[in-house]
């Protein structure tokens, strides 16, 4: 495939347009004075001062298309994609709720199969949550709290700076589930030490003050992944599509469009590069150094002999969160309290 081709099919691929309307949500939801709201849209989970703690919040639902042809890793991608919001904001899991929603019995039951091997796997409990036992479709919706230690060791979507390393760190030791052709799993199959290290490694680069910015690999592949975190830090970056770690038996389009079930990309000084490289490394997990971030609002990538402009904010979104889009709203009464 050309690199033309492949931008073209990343551009459109259902992964990155589907992130098209969290804009309309951002613009629709009031806000509320807050000086304890940290940063809110735009990153892999709320962040909240209370006290001397930091908490980090989010959610997820899983797609009709996964439940579909996977109701087992339906169930269990419902844990993991939570704990990897965690994971990203260099955060420590604590604990979740679920949204349960049953049509077919024998369907939900294989869900919360999944649910329950993933939460034994990593050790993050359900405390609770709701059941709609007679609806007319089945789905699974979770929400998790997590903690950081503290101000400085949140790991922010928004901060690239310019001149930073593109980092992309994913497990290459994994399969595609049947019926399930861009999720790549690589933690199912794994005993619970190997990836409750894994999952923890970002909670170790963010205590070091390694990273600058960083999101886990979601739905939109590594490059729209990235293409997320470079918009709402208001830059851009020229990505070696060449550099990319990747399994040499997978179709490379495949890959970069793929969920990863442990996956990060990273912006960060290039002092640090290897120390973030060599920790994730520690845990099986491959990384390196793939391009540079820039002040061009425009991501492009490169195979050493052409470029192609992948995404240009200037002039188009993923998600519309610009910069200063996920920051506290502490413009308004910062004396309102409940």
């Amino acid at each position: 495939m050309s690199l033309k081709a492949l931008a073209e099919e990343i551009r459109n691929f259902p992964g990155v347009t589907r992130k098209h309307t969290i804009s309309e949500v951002i613009n629709f939801f009031p806000k509320f004075s807050s000086l304890k709201i940290l940063a809110s849209y735009g990153e892999d989970a709320a962040v909240v001062e209370w006290d001397d703690h930091i908490l980090l919040l989010a959610a997820d639902g899983i797609m009709q298309p996964l439940m579909k042809a996977n109701p087992f890793f339906a169930g269990y991608y419902s844990i993991l994609v939570n704990l990897h919001d965690i994971a990203a904001m260099g955060g420590t899991p604590i604990a979740m709720l679920d949204v349960l929603s049953v049509k077919e019995e024998k369907v939900c039951a294989q869900v919360m199969k999944g649910m329950e091997a993933a939460i034994n796997k990593f050790g993050v409990p359900i405390v609770g949550g709701h059941t709609h036992p007679d609806c007319t479709y089945n789905a699974i919706d979770v929400a998790i709290v997590g903690f950081c230690e503290d101000k400085d060791s949140v790991i922010f979507s928004h901060t690239a700076q310019t001149g930073d390393d593109v980092i992309m760190v994913m497990d290459l030791d994994g399969y595609y589930p049947e019926g399930l052709s861009l999720a790549w799993d690589t933690t199912s199959k794994k005993d619970a030490h190997t990836v409750r290290k894994q999952i923890s490694t970002m909670n170790k680069v963010a205590r070091k003050h390694l990273a600058h910015s960083g999101k886990d690999i979601s739905n939109p592949g590594c490059l729209g992944t990235l293409g997320m975190m470079l918009e709402t830090s208001g830059k851009g970056a020229l990505v070696d599509v060449t550099k990319i770690p990747a399994p040499k038996h997978i179709e490379f389009a495949q890959w970069v469009k793929s969920y990863q079930g442990c996956g990060y990309v990273i912006a960060c000084d290039p002092e640090n590069s290897q120390a973030i490289i060599d920790l994730f490394a520690s845990s099986g997990v491959t990384g390196a150094v793939v391009g540079k971030v820039d002040d061009s609002r425009v991501l492009s990538i490169t195979d050493g002999d052409e470029t192609e402009v992948l995404f240009d904010f200037n002039n188009e979104i993923i998600t519309g969160c610009k910069p200063g889009s996920t920051h506290g709203w502490n413009t308004l009464d910062k004396d309102a309290n409940w």
